[in-house]
């Protein structure tokens, strides 16, 4: 499938995830005075470097706030992430400094799985100082993500309120915006000044998505703000005397009208300028040294050395071979007609979409829910170890849905008080088909996301980077490869929905002949959203909302089908090895037991396990 990958560690292990300062690394080896130097040697040696991994993860969880509220640690539960250039270089010098550091451990002498540890941990340094010279090669605001989304995304989702010192961090956060976006605004404007802007179509969401933020009290007087609101029933909550809870709302609305209503009206100011900056050429190729961050960028997220003209390949490849098997789909439920026919009639038939109401996105969350619930009852077939966390089916808010993804999950805070969330965009019902339902809540939900990240941040014995860390490639390629496996023992029983699996994964194929487009062979926009039109059954909006994804994340979409495709090769090499000694249950726990890692690592994670169990008398 590809060439012989060299493993490279995607930043989103450190960038969005935390970790406790105490109390749940990996415990220190025991000692036995009585085991031979050379033994006892290596036992201190393994212990020394998982206690340097746990410092150099926790330092640099030190410097990142929402890192640390992200998994409900509250350090610095009253801050936003420095942005300034200062605090970049003082984090280059600080990665340096831990590779130094490990520079002071031999891997030859640690056992498998520290060496692992060590091994991938390396990659990751040395990956965060390479990737330095595309530090201006990103939109800090765009319609998926950013800095000004990130504000009430923390507060609402993730700032919990337990107490008054809790109730006081959400102020002053509030307070903080203005310096937040100050900061936000220097690094616009540093990109601007080398030609690195968002295309124009973007600017309509972002001014869309900021005056949301500011309709309701104590900005207007229709009802409350989505941030007053929140911060009412949280504090509402505590059951405080009337005079303090009302002492606390009076705080968070003067807040909200001095520092977050200017900073937004301010930040919405600068962006109409900027618009006027933007052009319509949306491929990475238009920047300087274009080529080669979008190689970077396809490195860093398929966890290979494949190229766009390899990549655009196999996409083409995997979208002939897909409408094939839904041609015969079509036949089974007996349409006359071709499959561009049948695209119009899936995408356009009532019969497949709940209604725009109330009682209809209910329906779906239910239904969402009631998939999910069945799959767990069918875990033990596929799985040895399973997630304790629990995990819940929401609505995306209103803030936000105009302008997020299709769905999305949220890992599990670490200490259990937030689960996992499968969050579905219920904002269009015309573009969440019935039929795509069952294959959405596997990825996101059971056995997809959730079973995938809630069972590394559970592992034990290996350091918190490992148990935390994400390689896009790994974590979308298991989400999609999830969407299969249920298939596989028995569901997906209406034709309809197994043309639902085809649709999603039909997706993930057309992904990689369109983020090629892009960003490498020059496509417009227009262009890539015709080529989903043309090729796949999903609706308008949904191709246009996709590739206005794929243009502001470049190259993260190929990430989904190259994961699958490997897991997919894997298992087959270990069917073909293994024979009827083969496990299922067994190989998905090699797959799970160590964390998200490269393909090349997962690969050789595989080819040990085959060679354990190929051994005599193996277990």
């Amino acid at each position: 499938m590809q060439k012989k990958p060299k493993y490279t560690l995607a930043l989103l292990p450190l960038l969005l995830s935390a970790a406790l300062v105490s109390g749940c690394g990996p415990k220190p080896a025991e000692t036995n005075v009585s085991e031979p130097a050379s033994q006892q040697q290596q036992v201190d040696v393994n212990e020394r470097a998982n206690q340097l991994f746990e410092r150099i993860f926790n330092e640099r969880v030190q410097r990142s706030p929402i890192l640390q509220t992200s998994l409900g640690i509250k350090d610095d539960y009253d801050k936003w992430q420095d942005l300034s250039d200062s605090a970049f270089a003082a984090e280059l010098v600080q990665t340096r400094e831990h590779l130094l550091l490990l520079a002071t451990i031999d891997p030859a002498e640690l056992d498998a799985q520290t060496r692992l540890s060590y091994q991938l941990m390396q990659q990751q340094l040395q990956d965060m100082l390479t990737d330095a010279e595309w530090r201006l090669y990103s939109y800090p605001v765009n319609q998926m993500y950013g800095v000004h989304s990130q504000v009430p995304s923390v507060l609402i989702n993730q700032h919990k309120i337990s107490d008054i010192s809790d109730a006081k961090a959400y102020i002053a956060r509030l307070n903080a915006v203005p310096k937040l976006f100050e900061q936000l605004k220097k690094q616009l404007k540093q990109r601007a000044d080398v030609g690195i802007i968002v295309p124009k179509f973007v600017f309509p969401h972002l001014k869309s998505a900021s005056e949301n933020l500011l309709q309701g009290a104590p900005f207007t007087e229709e009802g409350d703000s989505t941030l007053l609101s929140d911060f009412t029933s949280k504090v509402t909550a505590l059951n405080l005397p009337a005079a303090e809870q009302k002492l606390l709302l009076d705080e968070a609305k003067v807040a909200l009208l001095t520092s977050v209503g200017p900073a937004y009206q301010q930040l919405i100011s600068y962006l109409g300028e900027l618009e006027k900056l933007a052009g319509t050429d949306d491929g990475v190729w238009r920047f300087e040294k274009g080529a080669a961050f979008y190689q970077n960028r396809l490195n860093r997220m398929t966890t290979t050395d494949m190229d766009a003209a390899t990549i655009h390949q196999l996409g083409l490849d995997d979208v002939a071979r897909i409408h094939k098997e839904m041609q015969a789909i079509m036949q089974q439920v007996g349409f006359a007609g071709n499959l561009a026919e049948f695209f119009v009639f899936m995408r356009e038939a009532p019969q497949f979409y709940y209604p725009e109401t109330a009682e209809g996105k209910a329906a779906y969350l239910a239904e969402a829910t009631a998939l999910i619930d069945n799959m767990r009852t069918r875990l033990d077939e596929l799985f040895i170890v399973q997630p304790k966390a629990p995990m819940i089916v929401k609505a995306v808010e209103p803030f936000r849905e105009a302008s997020a993804g299709k769905a999305f999950y949220q890992r599990p805070s670490m200490d259990g008080s937030r689960p996992g969330i499968y969050y579905a965009n219920l904002y269009q019902m015309s573009s969440m088909p019935i039929y795509q339902m069952e294959a959405l809540a596997y990825h996101e939900g059971i056995p997809g996301h959730h079973m995938q990240l809630a069972i590394a941040q559970e592992l034990e014995g290996i350091p918190k980077f490992r148990r935390f860390g994400g390689f896009t490639a790994y974590i979308e390629g298991w989400g999609l490869y999830s969407e299969l496996v249920p298939k596989e023992i028995g569901l997906y029983q209406d034709p309809y929905s197994d043309f639902g699996r085809l649709a999603m994964e039909l997706w993930r194929a057309a992904r990689l002949v369109v983020d090629t487009g892009i960003h490498a062979k020059g496509w417009t926009r227009e262009q890539a959203i015709q080529y989903l039109m043309d090729n796949t059954p999903n609706p308008e909006n949904d191709a246009i909302k996709a590739i206005e994804r794929y243009i502001v994340m470049p190259g993260q979409a190929t990430a989904y089908k190259v994961g699958m495709m490997k897991l997919l090769e894997l298992r087959q090499h270990a069917k073909e090895q293994l024979g009827e000694q083969f496990d299922i249950r067994e190989f998905h726990q090699v797959v799970l037991a160590n964390g998200a890692v490269p393909l090349d690592v997962l690969e050789q994670l595989v080819n040990d396990y085959i060679r354990e169990r190929s051994t005599p008398n193996a277990s």
